[in-house]
């Protein structure tokens, strides 16, 4: 069994961030609501109280059941987990006289397991209302900055530490060495490789699986990618991968994948219903309605393939870990912002079981299994793309002729990206097909066609997102290449819009 850190979540935007710092080390770690319960066992190496949006002062304070003060695992205690750790251990936190909001500088840095290396005026992250004005007894403080005396403070005897600061975010400049100096107080030993995960889950996908059929949905993706080759090493012929053309794809997207993913050895089925899904959606604009049309659509394409096939007891998703914890929200559901599909979303009409190889995994670490698996970094470094495809990029109504002329602008952008060396230094990039016409001169005569609009940004997990800062003679040469080979476009823009508060998506 792996070694673990354990997360509890009280609702801090950086809770996934701070696990997907703890795993860069190699060492396993969970998120779990913040009122969960739980015995830890020999695997459990430590806990980390994370950050939130409340006050511990406020009557709704969120207070974790696990009694981590008697406990004999290490705790780190993040901004409010550090506050939560004074304020019951003791000491006394107020609302603040100088509140910090983003780059401070530690100073009387001094000599701690938990800081070993830090260098005096590091820089650090900063994001609270309230500050610790009084430590608990047999608590030292280890850190402070000009505006705060307590930014961090360690029970060592009991190796309970609490940080004012965000180490896991990028402009801590040294909080991964915070973070690894907790993993070794923790003892952990960072086993959690990629070629160690690929053995454990190829050996527990064949016990559980045995010699079960499995159907499963292929978009061409990363995830998805990964977790049938997974798979078909478990189970090989008895893998069946669906792929459903709806009419929304990239140009050639529908040939192009289905030749990739025989090259991995897996057995395709393609399904060609740009007309099912064309007709299902003639004449909605509304974006809502077409996410629900176009999802309920494929399962139906889905089911009718998959009744196909004999004796078929499993579906195989490409689930990762942020789809579970989003669904599993610390106090309350939470605001709607669009459609996602459900974790195990899966028609009970289907009657199958579901099995997920990916679903404790983030993003980055699916691309390292898909490299120790040997895919190629052509399927590994793809763009996202969403699952409704160009039906959320042609803002209103969809019809074929809006479909081609969107699919041959997205190419030149997408080939022109790759073409001058842009593609990998994008996160996400598309077109959008814009619901206006503009006036144009072509020749000598005037024009009244479509618009455009080129979408790029740059992020680490899509959570936040700035616009990629294209040049501008690139943005000229795509512009001028579309306006001239993509008949009916007359207008390109680009967005220059950051997320928050825009979306990557424009629906």
């Amino acid at each position: 069994m792996h070694q673990k850190v354990i997360i509890l979540d009280f609702g801090s935007q950086y809770t996934q961030l701070i696990a997907r710092r703890i795993r860069e080390h190699n060492v396993f770690c969970e998120i779990h609501p913040y009122n969960h319960e739980f015995q830890p066992d020999e695997t459990v190496r430590g806990i980390i109280l994370s950050g939130s949006p409340f006050s511990v002062k406020e009557p709704n304070a969120l207070f974790p059941v696990f009694d981590w003060k008697n406990s004999p695992i290490p705790v780190l205690g993040i901004c409010y987990g550090a506050q939560l750790i004074a304020e019951q251990s003791g000491g006394n936190v107020e609302r603040s006289t100088h509140r910090e909001y983003g780059r401070a500088h530690l100073v009387n840095v001094v000599s701690s397991p938990l800081l070993q290396g830090v260098d005096q005026g590091s820089q650090v992250w900063m994001s609270h209302g309230d500050s610790i004005v009084v430590i608990p007894p047999d608590f030292n403080v280890i850190a402070s900055t000009d505006s705060i005396p307590v930014a961090a403070f360690a029970n060592e005897s009991k190796k309970i530490y609490g940080l004012q600061f965000h180490p896991e975010v990028y402009h801590s400049t040294q909080g991964a060495l915070v973070l690894s100096n907790f993993l070794k107080i923790c003892g952990c030993r960072g086993d959690w490789t990629p070629s160690a995960f690929i053995e454990e889950t190829v050996q527990s996908l064949k016990e559980q699986l045995g010699n079960d059929k499995v159907v499963m949905g292929l978009s061409g993706g990363v995830d998805s990618t990964v977790a049938a080759v997974l798979l078909s090493k478990a189970i090989g012929e008895n893998l069946y991968c669906i792929f459903v053309d709806n009419g929304l794809l990239r140009k050639n997207e529908f040939h192009d994948v289905q030749e990739n993913l025989k090259q991995l050895g897996l057995h395709i089925i393609a399904s060609d219903s740009k007309a099912v899904f064309l007709h299902a959606l003639k004449g909605i604009s509304d974006p809502e309605q077409k996410r629900k049309i176009i999802g309920k659509t494929f399962i139906d394409v889905f089911d009718e393939e998959a009744k196909k096939i004999k004796d078929v007891k499993w579906l195989g998703q490409g689930t990762i870990y942020p789809d579970v914890i989003e669904s599993v929200s610390v106090k309350g559901p939470s605001v709607t912002i669009k459609s996602h599909h459900n974790v195990g979303g899966l028609p009970a009409k289907m009657k199958l079981k579901i099995v997920e190889p990916l679903r404790m995994l983030f993003k980055d670490e699916v691309r390292r299994i898909g490299h120790e698996l040997g895919i190629p970094d052509s399927f590994l470094n793809r763009h996202p793309f969403p699952g409704p495809g160009l039906g959320i990029r042609i803002l209103g109504d969809i019809t074929e002729e809006k479909v081609q002329i969107l699919q041959e602008a997205d190419h030149i952008f997408i080939q022109r990206l790759k073409a001058e060396g842009l593609y990998n230094q994008v996160w996400q990039a598309g077109a959008i097909f814009l619901p206006v016409n503009s006036v144009g001169v072509m020749g000598d005569e005037r024009t009244y066609e479509h618009a455009v609009c080129l979408r790029a940004v740059t992020s680490t997990d899509g959570m936040t997102a700035d616009f990629a800062h294209l040049p501008y003679d690139f943005l000229g040469r795509v512009s001028n290449e579309i306006i001239n080979k993509v008949k009916g476009i007359n207008r390109v823009v680009f967005d220059i819009s950051s997320k928050p508060p825009a979306t990557i998506e424009w629906e």
